[in-house]
């Protein structure tokens, strides 16, 4: 296919050797005397490249330069000055051009200008190449995260429903082992879908503001394990903290658990109290997270109640997060400890 060359001169025979001697080599040559030709013609026609001389009859080409670029046009273009105007040719570069040519009497003029605009086209096709293939890459990015945000909504839905199935499991069940076993599955498979559901609602489908999952998730557990209005309350004081979200629904995991201990066996039954959730920067790579309560506390070598299935689970959702769980030395209640690295991403 033939490339059109725009050639811009006050010559006119040079204009018409230009378009026989580009034309022996395959280009289309439409030339025009001054700037305002110039642009009417690219008003109304495509050209591949320009080839733009400096000394006009009433302008430079580096005045019709600064005009393509205050419209916004993006064409290569090849400047042309004398032999001793090397400071020129600088400033053409400067201001756009995408190479020079030095004018010179003869055929090696004709030859170095036609490699000169061979060069220059290749160059803007492989940047126009270059700027589709990020675009593609872009609208494949978004597709994804769009459908990675239905994904999540619907894993959240369908979670949701299963929770909704349980609590009316547990509220019909006379057992209460099986109520208790029922309730934690509840809050295990809530603390899931709040995870899902905080990445749906959120602007990056791959991190969980984690502030506002635990606001969200403290309240669904408490009233999963609360069925009535009695038992203790919870406090939430959160950072703004962003993890990925395989470690966010671990965290999610052992505050579930932390959290169901506390409102189940901190305090005795029927009375109040206060449970309280901390996650608070450390540094700029780490936070601690603590659950705790002013309850009866750890009692050394008691029995540990329930089957034991929250502590295994805590120390392995802990485990994936390269941590464990701590418990501090304090004088009334449990607190219990989680060092986290936030750099981390898997």
């Amino acid at each position: 296919m033939s490339q059109t060359i725009l050639y811009v001169d006050d010559d006119a025979a040079l204009g018409r050797l230009a378009q026989r001697s580009l034309g022996r080599v395959g280009y289309t040559v439409e030339h025009v005397m001054d700037g305002a030709a110039c642009l009417a013609a690219l008003d109304t026609s495509h050209y591949d490249a320009i080839v733009l001389d400096h000394y006009l009859r009433s302008e430079t080409g580096l005045d019709i330069l600064r005009m393509l670029k205050e419209r916004g046009l993006s064409i290569p273009t090849i400047y042309v000055t004398g032999s001793s105007e090397a400071t020129i040719a600088v400033d053409a570069l400067k201001s756009g051009a995408a190479d020079y040519v030095i004018k010179t009497v003869g055929e090696e003029f004709w030859s170095l200008m036609e490699s000169a605009l061979r060069q220059a086209i290749a160059t803007a096709e492989l940047h126009r190449a270059k700027e589709l293939a990020e675009q593609e890459i872009r609208r494949g990015k978004e597709r994804a995260e769009v459908l990675l945000a239905e994904v999540n909504h619907r894993v959240a839905n369908s979670l949701a429903l299963v929770a909704a199935l349980i609590r009316l499991q547990v509220t019909s069940s006379k057992d209460e082992a099986v109520r208790d076993a029922l309730t934690e599955t509840q809050a295990r498979i809530t603390a899931i879908a709040g995870m899902h559901r905080s990445l749906y609602t959120s602007d990056d489908v791959r991190h969980v503001e984690m502030d506002k999952y635990l606001a969200t998730l403290v309240q669904e557990v408490h009233r999963s394990v609360n069925l009535g209005s009695e038992g203790p309350s919870i406090s939430l004081d959160a950072d703004a903290v962003s993890l990925t979200s395989d470690r966010a629904v671990s965290v999610g995991m052992i505050v579930t658990e932390l959290l169901t201990n506390a409102l189940k066996y901190a305090y005795p039954m029927g009375a109040g109290g206060e449970v309280r959730v901390h996650l608070k920067r450390t540094g700029d790579a780490n936070a601690l997270l603590a659950v705790e309560d002013d309850g009866i506390g750890l009692i050394e070598g008691s029995t540990p109640k329930g089957t034991g299935l929250g502590s295994r689970i805590i120390r392995s959702m802990a485990a994936t997060l390269g941590s464990s769980i701590a418990y501090a030395d304090v004088t009334r209640g449990t607190r219990a400890e989680l060092a986290l690295e936030l750099g981390q991403t898997g």
